[in-house]
């Protein structure tokens, strides 16, 4: 599996930690060994660039995901096809507040973000409340057990 971290930003960022939480989530979603991924920290300017660009969105946000080949989770006993999952995107600084106001880590709220934005690239989405009730149960699952193991 090749899982690239960059960070451009001046936080501090364990760049083997995300990579090793990508590494788990894609072998519990069951995509293909040969997939490549990409998580990219951004600083806000670059974050809310992106956001106005492709979401049509004001300011910054926390997370954005950019799927390449559109891969979903393998099934059962089986793995998904090789390919490009995509990118996830992640601002620090928007991650920070989130976390302060949740009472927990930026650390953390990252871990969940990148999963987060995993998930997505994965083809899951939380606009209808059936669908945010699995894909939440889902990160949550998948970021605790990963911490757990840790």
């Amino acid at each position: 599996m090749s899982i690239e971290v960059n960070n451009e930003t001046e936080a501090e960022v364990d760049e083997a930690e995300f990579a090793a939480l990508a590494r788990y989530v894609l072998d519990a979603m069951r995509v293909h060994p040969q997939s490549e991924l990409s998580v990219l920290f951004v600083d806000t300017d670059v974050m809310t660039e992106l956001h106005v660009r492709w979401m049509d969105e004001p300011g910054p946000t926390d997370v954005l995901s950019f799927p390449m080949d559109e891969l979903r989770p393998g099934r059962e006993g089986d793995v998904s096809g090789p390919g490009q999952l995509g990118d996830v995107v992640l601002c620090p600084e928007v991650a920070a507040r989130q976390a302060l106001a949740a009472g927990h880590s930026t650390a953390e709220e990252m871990l969940l973000l990148t999963t987060h934005g995993i998930l997505h690239l994965l083809g899951y989405d939380h606009a209808e409340p059936e669908e945010e009730k699995e894909m939440f149960a889902l990160q949550r699952r998948l970021l605790l057990t990963f911490l757990a193991d840790r």
